[in-house]
C-alpha cells in the first residue's frame, strides 16, 4: 500500500506541513512500523512527495492507523486527507515502479528519484522497518528503472529540478548569461543547480552554508566561489537571483529582511527561486517592491508549459513500466499462491489415486497395460485440473478476491472426514 501526497495533490504549504526530514526519518519510521496493520515500511520524503509504502496486513486497519498517526504528529485536520492518495496492491505497485522511473517527477524523467529511492531504502534498513516483503519489490523497482533508463531515451536529457529551475531562471531574466548567482545550501540539490546555471552562461555563482567547508567544497567543485554564511548580505546586494534549497527545517529569508535589502539595492530588482520544502523564504517576499518570488508551485507551471516535447519519449517508457509491474506482480502471485497450490496438486493426486484403486476393485482383474492406461489418463486430468485452478489463482487481483477464491478451492477439494475420523478427531487434506 502507498500512502501520500505529492506536488499534484497538494501546493507546497500543504506539503511542508507533512515534510518529515532525514533527522526525523528515523524515528518516524520506527513509529509508522509499530501501528496496527503495518508490517514493513518505507518512507520517500522529497521536495516533492511524501509516501509511506507499506506492507499491510490489514489494508483498512493499517490506513487508518497511519491517519490516526498524521493526526497525532503532524495535528492533520479531517479535511486535509483529501490530499493524501492511497493506492493498494497493483496499483500501489505500479505508482512505485513510475515513481522510481522518473515518470511521477513535476520534471518527467529526472534522475535524482533514483538516489532519492535507495536513500529511503538505506535509512529504513537503518531503522529496521524494511526487509522480507519489501526489500525485493524495492529492489525490483529501481532494476525497472535501470532498464527504462538503457533501453529508452527517457532521462536522457538529463532532466532535473535543478534543471527545470534553470529553465525558470531564463523566462523570469530573459538570460542568465553574465548575471550573478548566490545560491544558499551545498547539498546535492545546490550542487546540479550550479551546474546548470554556469553552463547556461552564469557569471559567476556564489555558494554560502552554516557550514563553511561544505559551501568550500562545493564550489570548489562547480568551479563557483565560496561565501562565508555571516558574509552573505554583502554578496545577496549584488546577486542577480538568488536559488535557495537548504535542508533547514524553517524560514531563513524574511519579509523584514528582503526588505532591507532591497532598500540597499536602491531599486535594482531581485529574483528568488525557493526550491525547498519546507519553504526556506517567507512567503510574504512576494509583497516587497524590487523582490519576485518564485517556488515549487512556480516551477511546476513552469514545467507544465514545456512539457509537450517529452510526451513522446515518456510514452515508451510508460508501455515498459506497466508490463514490468503486471510481470512482476503474476510473480507475486504465484509465490504467495505456491504453498496453496501444492496442497491443492497432494490433494488432486490423492484424489487420482483413489479413484484408480476404486476402478480397478470394481472392474475386477485387469491387464498391467490396462491399469496403467487409466492411471496415466487419470493423472492427466488431474495435471489440467490443477493448472487451470492455478492459472485462475494468479489472475485474480492481490487481496481480499484471491484469498476468498483460495479457501473456496480450499474448501471444494479438502478431504472429507468419515465417521470413524471424526470420532477420533482425524483431520487431514488442505483445511
Amino acid at each position: 500500500m502507498v500512502i501520500g501526497l505529492n506536488f499534484r495533490t497538494a501546493a507546497v504549504d500543504v506539503r511542508e506541513r507533512f515534510w518529515v526530514g532525514e533527522s526525523r526519518c528515523h524515528k518516524a519510521l520506527q513509529q509508522t512500523q509499530q501501528l496496527d496493520g503495518i508490517e514493513e515500511v518505507v518512507i520517500v520524503d522529497t521536495c516533492n512527495r511524501t509516501e509511506y509504502i507499506v506492507w499491510a496486513s490489514d489494508f483498512s486497519t493499517a490506513a487508518n492507523s497511519l491517519l490516526g498517526y498524521l493526526n497525532r504528529e503532524y495535528g492533520m485536520k479531517l479535511c486535509e486527507w483529501e490530499h493524501f492518495y492511497r493506492l493498494l496492491g497493483d496499483d500501489a505497485l505500479l505508482r512505485l515502479f513510475r515513481v522510481v522511473s522518473g515518470l511521477d517527477s513535476m520534471v518527467v524523467g529526472e534522475s535524482q528519484v533514483v538516489s532519492q529511492m535507495r536513500s529511503s531504502w538505506a535509512r529504513a534498513h537503518e531503522a529496521g522497518t524494511c526487509g522480507r516483503f519489501l526489500d525485493p519489490i524495492v529492489d525490483k523497482a529501481l532494476q525497472v528503472a535501470d532498464r527504462v533508463r538503457s533501453e529508452t531515451k527517457f532521462g536522457a536529457a538529463g532532466a532535473s529540478v535543478p534543471c527545470a529551475a534553470t529553465q525558470l531562471a531564463k523566462e523570469i531574466l530573459g538570460s542568465v548569461e553574465g548575471r550573478k548567482v548566490m545560491i544558499l545550501g551545498a547539498g546535492k540539490m545546490s550542487e546540479l543547480s550550479a551546474r546548470c546555471l554556469l553552463k547556461s552562461g552564469a557569471r559567476t555563482v556564489q555558494v554560502t552554508s552554516r557550514t563553511y567547508e561544505h559551501a568550500e567544497d562545493m564550489a570548489r567543485s562547480v568551479g563557483g566561489e565560496a561565501v562565508r554564511f555571516e558574509d552573505r548580505w554583502k554578496h545577496l546586494e549584488d546577486a542577480d537571483l538568488v536559488l535557495t534549497t537548504t535542508g533547514c527545517p524553517h524560514v531563513i529569508l524574511t519579509r523584514d529582511e528582503v526588505e532591507r535589502l532591497c532598500e540597499r539595492r536602491e531599486g535594482r530588482p531581485v529574483f528568488f527561486i525557493d526550491l525547498a520544502v519546507p519553504r526556506n523564504i517567507e512567503a510574504a517576499v512576494r509583497e516587497v517592491r524590487g523582490a519576485f518570488l518564485y517556488d515549487l508551485d512556480d516551477l511546476e507551471k513552469a514545467v507544465a508549459r514545456n512539457m509537450g516535447e517529452r510526451r513522446g519519449v515518456a510514452a515508451e517508457a510508460e508501455r515498459m513500466v506497466s508490463e514490468e509491474a503486471h510481470r512482476y506482480r503474476r510473480r507475486l502471485a504465484s509465490e504467495r499462491m505456491a504453498p496453496t497450490m501444492l496442497d491443492l496438486r497432494k490433494r488432486l493426486d490423492e484424489i487420482g489415486r483413489q479413484e484408480v484403486e476404486r476402478y480397478a476393485g470394481e472392474a475386477g482383474h485387469l491387464a498391467p497395460v490396462q491399469l496403467e492406461a487409466f492411471a496415466t489418463v487419470v493423472s492427466r486430468v488431474v495435471q489440467s485440473i490443477a493448472a487451470s485452478l492455478a492459472r485462475e489463482l494468479k489472475e485474480r487481483p492481490a487481496g481480499h478476491e484471491q484469498k476468498e477464491f483460495a479457501v473456496m478451492v480450499q474448501n471444494l477439494f479438502r478431504r472429507r472426514q468419515g465417521p470413524r475420523e471424526r470420532l477420533v478427531g482425524k483431520g487431514g487434506g488442505m483445511g
